[in-house]
Protein backbone atom coordinates (compact mmCIF):
# COMPACT_ATOMS: atom_id res chain seq x y z
CA UNK A 1 0.00 0.00 0.00
CA UNK A 2 1.37 3.16 -1.07
CA UNK A 3 1.81 6.32 1.48
CA UNK A 4 -0.98 8.42 -0.33
CA UNK A 5 -3.56 5.68 -0.35
CA UNK A 6 -2.98 5.22 3.40
CA UNK A 7 -3.24 8.89 4.04
CA UNK A 8 -6.12 9.15 2.27
CA UNK A 9 -7.54 5.85 4.45
CA UNK A 10 -6.11 7.98 7.48
CA UNK A 11 -8.45 11.06 6.24
CA UNK A 12 -11.73 8.93 5.48
CA UNK A 13 -11.76 7.24 8.89
CA UNK A 14 -10.95 10.71 10.50
CA UNK A 15 -14.17 11.92 8.42
CA UNK A 16 -16.31 9.30 10.00
CA UNK A 17 -14.79 9.46 13.23
CA UNK A 18 -16.35 13.42 13.21
CA UNK A 19 -19.36 12.49 11.56
CA UNK A 20 -20.35 9.64 14.36
CA UNK A 21 -19.44 11.82 16.99
CA UNK A 22 -21.53 14.54 15.21
CA UNK A 23 -24.52 12.30 15.26
CA UNK A 24 -24.08 11.42 18.66
CA UNK A 25 -23.75 14.77 19.77
CA UNK A 26 -27.13 15.80 17.60
CA UNK A 27 -29.03 12.40 19.07
CA UNK A 28 -27.81 12.88 22.95
CA UNK A 29 -30.45 15.37 23.96
CA UNK A 30 -33.13 13.19 22.79
CA UNK A 31 -31.85 10.07 24.07
CA UNK A 32 -30.31 11.02 27.50
CA UNK A 33 -32.56 9.86 30.85
CA UNK A 34 -33.38 12.91 32.67
CA UNK A 35 -33.05 10.43 35.68
CA UNK A 36 -29.62 11.58 37.99
CA UNK A 37 -26.76 9.80 36.60
CA UNK A 38 -24.55 7.15 38.06
CA UNK A 39 -22.39 9.63 39.75
CA UNK A 40 -25.08 12.00 41.25
CA UNK A 41 -26.79 8.35 42.80
CA UNK A 42 -23.29 7.00 43.96
CA UNK A 43 -22.55 10.50 45.91
CA UNK A 44 -25.93 10.11 47.41
CA UNK A 45 -25.30 7.11 48.69
CA UNK A 46 -22.17 8.00 49.81
CA UNK A 47 -21.44 11.39 50.80
CA UNK A 48 -24.77 12.57 53.39
CA UNK A 49 -27.40 14.54 52.61
CA UNK A 50 -26.67 18.18 54.17
CA UNK A 51 -23.42 17.99 52.67
CA UNK A 52 -24.75 17.59 49.03
CA UNK A 53 -27.31 20.18 49.48
CA UNK A 54 -24.33 22.17 50.81
CA UNK A 55 -22.04 21.25 47.58
CA UNK A 56 -24.99 21.70 45.02
CA UNK A 57 -25.45 25.32 46.58
CA UNK A 58 -22.10 26.74 46.56
CA UNK A 59 -20.87 29.10 44.16
CA UNK A 60 -18.49 27.38 41.11
CA UNK A 61 -15.03 28.23 41.01
CA UNK A 62 -15.95 28.79 37.00
CA UNK A 63 -19.08 29.61 35.75
CA UNK A 64 -20.27 27.51 32.77
CA UNK A 65 -21.08 28.95 29.27
CA UNK A 66 -23.44 26.51 29.04
CA UNK A 67 -24.75 25.06 32.19
CA UNK A 68 -26.54 21.51 32.05
CA UNK A 69 -25.45 21.27 28.23
CA UNK A 70 -28.28 23.31 27.07
CA UNK A 71 -28.62 26.73 26.05
CA UNK A 72 -31.16 28.93 27.94
CA UNK A 73 -34.38 29.56 26.73
CA UNK A 74 -34.01 27.54 23.76
CA UNK A 75 -35.43 24.18 24.66
CA UNK A 76 -34.14 20.96 23.04
CA UNK A 77 -32.18 22.52 20.17
CA UNK A 78 -30.52 24.90 22.88
CA UNK A 79 -29.32 21.01 23.98
CA UNK A 80 -28.30 20.03 20.55
CA UNK A 81 -26.62 23.62 20.09
CA UNK A 82 -24.52 23.31 23.14
CA UNK A 83 -23.50 19.76 22.66
CA UNK A 84 -22.51 19.80 19.14
CA UNK A 85 -20.35 23.13 20.24
CA UNK A 86 -18.93 21.15 22.78
CA UNK A 87 -17.94 18.48 20.52
CA UNK A 88 -16.73 20.50 17.94
CA UNK A 89 -14.65 22.47 20.73
CA UNK A 90 -12.90 19.06 22.30
CA UNK A 91 -11.89 17.90 18.38
CA UNK A 92 -10.16 21.09 17.40
CA UNK A 93 -8.36 21.21 20.80
CA UNK A 94 -7.43 17.60 20.11
CA UNK A 95 -6.58 18.47 16.88
CA UNK A 96 -4.29 21.16 17.96
CA UNK A 97 -2.73 19.21 20.52
CA UNK A 98 -1.88 16.36 17.74
CA UNK A 99 -0.08 18.56 15.41
CA UNK A 100 1.80 20.44 18.47
CA UNK A 101 2.52 16.62 19.61
CA UNK A 102 3.64 16.02 15.92
CA UNK A 103 5.97 18.52 15.88
CA UNK A 104 8.31 17.20 19.26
Amino acid sequence: MSVAASSNMNMKFLYAGIAIALLIAIAAPFLASPDPDGLESAAGSIVEESKLAGMEESAPFVESPMPDYSIEGQGKMGEVAAVVAGTILVLGISFVLGKAAKKN
